[in-house]
């Protein structure tokens, strides 16, 4: 039962990690509804982040002609010559702008991980979070109605744009039900970056930053799991990374035609539920 759970739990994590409504709420809610019965708390702590990595191998699929640097034609590198001759430089820079944009967020998770678990996470600024971008959502979508981007391609962000994203990428790894690639599109948003870059570039970031997280609750972890801890991890990563790979093109195929606000408004919805819900049951 608790493999079967784990696919709920990978479907779950699959469409909420990609669109701006908060992996974490959702997770939080299901978690109420079901449990695991044969996993440690421990895992189950560490499972929630684990699961991201299903999540990932699907953007480095889909994304690949865009984010793999090595090359086999020569003079598109650093210098005709030489080992660096055989990596693309654009995509080189993409990745220094992506690793700009992690600074902040990575110093804050690496420094502070356990304070926030135990002072934020929780009902109630979860659904706090989810309120307050919901509406910001709302509110710059109406501001830039009528606005052109001016960037419109995720290679031309640059690395003053791309550490703004990151700082509001931090604001995600503080408060959790702010959504990653909420805060993300948000910023990048603000700066005059079209919504089709700010999703591509969220998705980039994401590669550096869920791989980081997981490896830091992996290793607190620790890598002594029982068969069914084993199994449920794997299956709800298979999951999310099937459900990712759909995700992520109905996504890119909705921002083309429509703008963030319905995103907004469920957050919103979501936040109040979260609150009520929590509320109600007296839970801390």
């Amino acid at each position: 039962m608790d493999v079967l759970k784990s696919i709920l739990f990978g479907i779950v994590e699959g469409i909420t990690e990609w669109l701006p409504v908060s992996s974490t709420g959702h997770m939080i809610l299901l978690e109420q509804f079901v449990s695991f019965k044969n996993v440690s708390p421990d895992f189950f702590e560490m499972f929630e982040v684990v699961v991201q990595l299903g999540a990932i191998l699907a953007v480095v699929i889909l994304y690949w002609k865009d984010i793999w640097p090595l090359t086999n034609s020569e003079g598109r590198g650093y210098t005709e010559t030489g080992i660096l001759a055989h990596f693309d430089k654009k995509i080189m820079t993409l990745w220094f702008k992506i690793l700009a944009a992690c600074i902040p967020a990575a110093i804050v998770g690496i420094a502070f991980d356990d304070f926030l678990n135990e002072h934020f996470y929780n009902p109630y600024v979860i659904g706090g979070a989810l309120i307050v971008f919901g509406i910001a959502f709302i509110v710059i979508e109406n501001h830039n109605k009528n606005m052109k981007p001016v960037t419109k391609k995720a290679a031309q962000i640059t690395y003053k744009q791309a550490v703004i994203i990151g700082i509001f990428q931090l604001l995600a790894a503080i408060f959790p039900g702010t959504s990653r690639s909420g805060a993300t599109i948000i910023g990048a948003l603000l700066i005059g970056i079209s919504r089709k870059a700010a999703a591509d570039f969220t998705f980039y970031l994401a590669i550096p930053v869920m791989f980081g997280a997981s490896l830091l609750k992996i290793v607190k972890f620790g890598f002594h799991f029982t068969a069914i801890e084993a199994a449920v991890l794997l299956v709800g990563m298979f999951v999310a990374f099937i459900v990712s790979l759909v995700v992520i093109k109905m996504l890119l195929g909705y921002i083309r035609k429509h703008d963030f606000k319905p995103f907004g408004w469920y957050r919103i919805v979501l936040g109040i539920i979260v609150w009520l819900y929590f509320g109600i049951n007296g839970v801390k």
